[in-house]
């Protein structure tokens, strides 16, 4: 199958061919001529499987096709997505490949001015990508109008609702006509999604290319087990030794990464920090020298790295177990993209047992397991609980906004407020579950989760099955 089969639009194709594709990926196969149809779409898939071209390329081939122009502040279709990174990543999507075709399209979000935005939806905007606290500030002081989107697409929808995005969803479907297209993208079909599905699609088509919540086979997992300690010192040295020239790390708060970014900086490894506390403009700086291979190492929370699409990054590095066994999933799937090969390591001390043991029952898999000679775990050190604090509703979303309590009554926007540009902390999202304490000797291995083994010791780092990576890969630039 080729994209020509698809019927897509003969522009729409040379941009295509431009990029350097030729062949659709699965969820592309199967979502694109369900949309050009012109029919309802649910659509789960794992992250890296071009589901933003699986709803770019239809949508732009039927906006074009019907040749009806926008009105000024009248966009005829809108994407809404969590974070601010992803809706520029989408919109950029749209600009590639509609380049050929007289479409016109924007990004709006949190985190920078709203005047220049309020000037630009001034002028004609086909395709509105937005984020939906933002989004909502515009629509109340009447900068844009959307009764006349033709086309609606929710993307990562799930992780719009983890993030408490659900009240300001409801309030624009709400301002929406009756009668258009949605689309409804998510990396797995949870139970919320399906029930939100279950309001918003008419009749729609299915598409579901992945098992949920299952790990991506092309990439590698292991787990090195260290002291808590040691871990700084064991990444280093793995950095080192495998010649990683690209390397995302997840931490799990702002502090740690902020922290492990410093301390891997002094130890000659250019690092920057990415999450919610960061400027927009220090955040884009950090994207721009990860791409361009000035920073080796990018340290990110995990609502912070959600949007990221990094072509071809070859390392993930769990310097903490999130405390969500799903999220474990969504960081692993930066790497091992579009078909290529990707390796995700964990650093594991035994606070962290519960949480591994949690991570492969949902993934339903063991995950090999390691120690690197001279960063050896001492497996009779007593764990500490990991503290989760009080439950919590969460906070705010990835645009900046805050996402409101069910309780709270729903307060008017004002472009004084700033919008998306509040400084409530997007990286403390949904409410976690607190973690009991695990006994000494409940060590994780290549056994069935019930067992309680004993860790395996590698060979030294230098030889091919050690827990060192082959050489890193040329830096990779962010997916079109």
């Amino acid at each position: 199958m080729t994209f020509a089969s698809l019927g897509l639009a003969e522009p729409l194709l040379r941009a295509v061919a431009e990029t350097g594709y030729s062949t659709p990926t699965p969820i592309q196969a199967q979502a694109i001529p369900l949309v050009m149809a012109g029919g309802d779409l649910l659509a789960a898939a794992q992250t890296g499987t071009g589901k933003t071209a699986g709803f770019t390329l239809p949508m732009l081939h039927r906006l074009n096709a019907t040749g009806q122009p926008s009105r000024a502040g009248h966009p005829r279709a809108l994407v809404l997505t969590p974070t601010r990174e992803l809706a520029a990543q989408v919109e950029e999507s749209v600009r590639t490949y509609g380049k050929f075709i007289k479409l016109k399209s924007m990004t709006v979000f949190g985190g920078v001015g709203i005047n220049p935005q309020i000037k630009a939806l001034r002028g004609v905007v086909d395709i509105l990508v937005a984020t939906p606290g933002r989004l909502l500030d515009l629509i109340s002081i009447n900068a844009v109008k959307l009764d006349q989107i033709d086309i609606l697409v929710l993307d990562e929808a799930d992780r719009m609702l983890d993030m408490g995005f659900i009240r300001d969803i409801r309030k624009i479907l709400a301002l929406l006509p009756a009668k258009r297209q949605n689309l409804l993208f998510s990396a797995t079909f949870s139970d919320e999604i399906k029930a939100l599905a279950d309001g918003l699609l008419n009749s729609p088509g299915l598409v579901e290319v992945a098992r949920r919540n299952t790990a991506n086979e092309l990439v590698s997992q292991s787990v090195h087990l260290v002291d808590r300690d040691k871990k700084r010192e064991l990444l280093t040295h793995l950095i080192r030794e495998g010649q990683w020239q690209q390397v995302l790390v997840f931490t799990r708060t702002k502090h740690g990464a902020n922290r492990l970014a410093e301390k891997l900086t002094q130890d000659g490894i250019e690092a920057a920090a990415i999450h919610g506390n960061k400027s927009q403009g220090a955040r884009t700086k950090a994207l721009a020298g990860f791409k361009d291979g000035s920073v080796a190492v990018l340290v990110a929370t995990d609502i912070a790295a959600r949007g990221l699409d990094i072509d071809q990054l070859p390392h993930v590095v769990n310097f903490e177990l999130p405390n969500v066994p799903e999220d474990y999933v969504h960081r692993i799937g930066r790497t091992g993209r579009a078909g290529c090969e990707g390796e995700a390591v964990s650093l594991v001390c035994v606070d962290e047992f519960k949480l591994l043991k949690d991570i492969e029952k949902l993934i339903k898999q063991p995950i090999r397991q390691f120690t690197v000679p001279g960063f050896e775990a001492d497996l009779t050190v007593k764990p500490e609980p990991i503290i989760m604090g009080r439950q919590q509703q969460p906070r705010q979303g990835g645009n900046g906004r805050q996402a409101q309590k069910p309780s709270q009554q729903a307060k008017p926007h004002s472009p004084k407020s700033g919008g998306g540009q509040g400084k409530a902390n997007p990286d403390q999202g949904r409410a976690k579950r607190p973690v009991a304490k695990v006994a000494p000797s409940s060590t994780a291995q290549r056994v069935p989760a019930d067992r309680s083994p004993k860790p395996v010791v590698s060979k030294p780092s230098t030889a091919k099955s050690g827990p060192v990576s082959k050489p890193g890969r040329p830096v990779a630039a962010l997916l079109k």
